[in-house]
């Protein structure tokens, strides 16, 4: 009876954070994601010991197909991507035009009907950047584009069904790599089930799913020996999201000199490559363009981040982001080397472990850390015996406290909070002698 109770508050709290509330309902989200997020505990500990996980896994998929109708209420990316989509179909390249260009002009009406609701529907900041989403991510806003050119809707559903592909495919490897590693199959769970993932992947429509996706058949091929395979999968993870770069000189000790060399050839040229369709002399500019944005301007729900902007503005008189982003990203390179040659990644189950600090390294030193970044250190820890990522994936929705009012404003209480707990739960962790990985 307490399992089918706890499959229901789960259900119910996703279908009321999907399709009953707006962003700016910073408490009513906080309500049934903390509901939802206990529920999800409850079930996952009911089958952690269990082999036969199939009820679990069933309710994980029915999660994310009741969600196949919304339309997204925490977040405004979708019109992005819908509107990149539509310039591709049309001919314009994503890369170098912006949306700005086309407000007070004869092409807007080209765009669609919808054209002036994409349009604000993107915010302040989208419409005057260029897109920094790679080609194969590109792709996945073009089908929908070219099925359903004047139709917002359909495109949010068929964008959905594509997620949920994905995601599907997630849970399966995920399994298979469970297997592999000799590892309980019901850790998945922490992935499938986590309100967060089926929120923020399904529900807000972000493309981390198929990084995901892709990341594990990549490593599920690399732990199979079959490493070539895995650098096309990492390739297309990659042309994605461009995270899963961060991962390439954690397989030194793992592949070798020579076939780490090879591997990362193949993955960085690969996706390259495949700018082709839209390269041109703008192209580079404009695309690192983006990524210098994101390092240099933009914040949100920083940890280390914050503290250094705080001792910025005491020494200095103002905010230190111009040089502090790019010290801190120097600093995960850093620790991505050390990480590369001091652990025993030679062995699979350290040479994951290895992966997920070094991924949750980089969003603890970020200027930027949406909810939904977390998913893919979330899937890698399932391969781990570390769980400080699934208390994060709790306690970073508090970051939706800035949202509540007219005026964007974090709440840094609050996000003294969530890294707080994150940060001493993950040390109690390292210095526990039971984590210690076991090859």
């Amino acid at each position: 009876m307490r399992q089918i109770i706890s499959y229901l508050v789960l259900l119910i709290s996703i279908l009321w954070i999907g399709y009953g509330l707006e962003r700016d309902q910073f408490y009513s989200l906080i309500l049934f994601y903390t509901a939802g997020f206990a529920a999800f505990m409850f079930i996952y500990y009911q089958f952690h010991n269990k082999v036969d996980i199939k009820a679990a896994l069933q309710l994980s998929y029915l999660l994310r197909i009741v969600l196949l109708f919304a339309i997204p209420n925490l977040s405004n990316d979708f019109y992005r991507f819908i509107w990149d989509g539509r310039m591709s179909v049309l001919g314009f390249n994503p890369f170098t035009v912006l949306p700005n260009e086309f407000i007070g002009t004869d092409n807007l009406a080209l765009v669609g009907n919808d054209a002036q609701e994409l349009f604000e529907g993107q915010g302040v900041l989208s419409p005057g950047n260029y897109t920094c989403y790679p080609p194969v991510n590109q792709l996945f806003f073009i089908i929908p584009a070219f099925l359903f050119p004047q139709n917002i809707y359909l495109s949010v559903i068929l964008m959905r069904v594509m997620i949920i592909g994905a995601e599907i495919g997630t849970i399966q490897y995920g399994r298979k790599i469970l297997k592999k590693l000799q590892l309980r199959e019901s850790n998945i769970l922490l992935y499938a089930l986590n309100p967060l993932v089926v929120i923020e992947l399904t529900g807000n429509l972000h493309f981390e799913a198929v990084t995901i996706f892709f990341l594990l058949v990549a490593i599920y091929f690399l732990l199979s020996d079959r490493w070539l395979k895995s650098s096309l999968f990492m390739m297309l993870s990659v042309s994605v999201k461009l995270i899963p770069l961060i991962f390439l000189p954690v397989l030194l000790k793992h592949l070798g000199q020579r076939k780490t060399l090879f591997y990362s050839l193949i993955v960085i040229l690969g996706s390259t490559l495949l700018f082709l369709p839209f390269f041109n002399r703008e192209l580079i500019e404009n695309f690192l363009t983006s990524i210098d944005l994101y390092f240099r301007k933009f914040e949100f729900n920083a940890s280390i981040y914050y503290l250094v902007r705080w001792i910025g503005y005491y020494t200095h008189g103002w905010n230190i982001i111009q040089k502090a982003g790019p010290l801190l990203a120097i600093a995960v390179f850093v620790w991505v080397i050390i990480l590369s040659v001091v652990p025993k990644n030679q062995f699979p189950k350290q040479l994951i472990n290895s992966m997920m600090f070094a991924i949750a390294t980089y969003y603890f030193l970020s200027t930027t850390v949406h909810p939904w970044y977390i998913a893919v250190p979330l899937i890698l820890s399932v391969f781990t015996p570390y769980r400080f990522v699934v208390i994060w994936s709790f306690l970073v929705i508090l970051s939706y406290n800035a949202y509540q009012g007219e005026i964007y404003r974090e709440n840094l209480w609050l996000n003294i909070t969530e890294y707080g707990m994150v940060f001493g739960f993950m040390i109690a962790e390292l210095l526990s002698s039971r984590k210690i990985i076991k090859t």
